[in-house]
């Protein structure tokens, strides 16, 4: 009698990966054990969204909505924090209106701004009135820099961040890396100059006010939802502030686990994870596992 092969359709199991630190792991449990007193927070760009040449192109992995409205139910909040202002954020992430993101808050400009899903209300303060002043003057401080270094400053490109902030993109020039670092001193004296920091990031030059970052954001968010651990996960130097937040909590027994959001172009951040996926498709099936396990 011959045989035939049958295939399942039954999907792939999910399970959660082992975290590579003794912390790591300790708080995977804890969340695992306690998920109504964590706190989910999550970068945007580069992790829920790939990272693009044009911002503006830039959206949410198409599957992570559903991962967090599975998820979100579950823990006590959820958090998307990132230097884009908030309702670009809610808009490219596809967040409004989603059922089961209740419990989830977009802080913006590293915190200064945010959107919460309950009531789709908008709060952000005046801004800082050297945002406008630098925006006036670039033009001629990256064309006197390309000049002066000898390097093409052709397809720098800059985007404005909602009158609060001023990012300056090399990714699309000749050579991206060349035109970051011949940028990088000139921008840093165009800010210090009106009050402002540059915060560098993936081929990108951010010019900002200071006092707020993922780090301090992540914080007072912790502390507002009375979370007892957290999961923090990001790809770039601007989510360095809040790794070294949560290794901080860790120091003081609060369980805190580090995801990366795999990149190349940031090896500290690598080093420093308790978990490194592959981008943001890994990032949701981690959002995904994490879920189902929690039943």
């Amino acid at each position: 009698m011959g045989t035939h092969e049958t295939h399942s359709t039954e999907p792939e199991p999910l399970s959660l990966p082992v975290p590579v630190t003794r912390a790591g792991r300790a708080a995977l449990d804890a969340i695992v054990g306690r998920p109504s007193t964590t706190l989910v927070a999550l970068d945007f760009d580069g992790t829920l969204a790939p990272i693009v040449d044009n911002p503006e192109d830039a959206r949410a992995h198409p599957d992570a909505v559903p991962a967090l409205t599975a998820l979100a139910p579950k823990v006590a909040a959820v958090a998307v924090i990132t230097g884009r202002p908030a309702e670009v954020a809610v808009r490219h992430g596809g967040f409004a209106g989603a059922e089961g993101l209740e419990h989830l808050s977009v802080l913006g400009h590293y915190g200064a701004e945010r959107w919460d899903a309950r009531t789709g209300a908008l709060s952000a303060p005046a801004p800082h009135p050297g945002v406008a002043a630098v925006r006036a003057e670039l033009p001629r401080v990256l064309a006197a820099a390309g000049d002066r270094s000898g390097v093409s400053v052709t397809g720098v490109s800059v985007e404005e961040k909602g009158g609060r902030a001023v990012a300056v993109h090399t990714r699309r020039a000749d050579d991206p890396r060349a035109a970051f670092e011949a940028l990088r001193a000139p921008l840093t004296d165009l800010a210090t100059r009106h009050g402002l920091i540059v915060e560098p990031g993936r081929m990108v030059l951010e010019l900002r006010p200071p006092g707020m970052d993922k780090g301090v954001a992540l914080l007072e968010h912790i502390r507002e939802t009375g979370a007892r651990s957290v999961l923090y996960a990001g790809d770039d130097l601007g989510d360095l502030p809040a790794f070294a937040a949560v290794e901080k909590l860790r120091s003081d027994g609060f369980p805190g686990l580090l995801v990366c959001s795999g990149s190349t172009e940031v090896g500290e951040l690598t080093e420093r994870a308790d978990l490194v996926v592959d981008g943001p498709a890994g990032v949701v099936r981690l959002l995904r596992e994490l879920a189902a396990q929690l039943g």
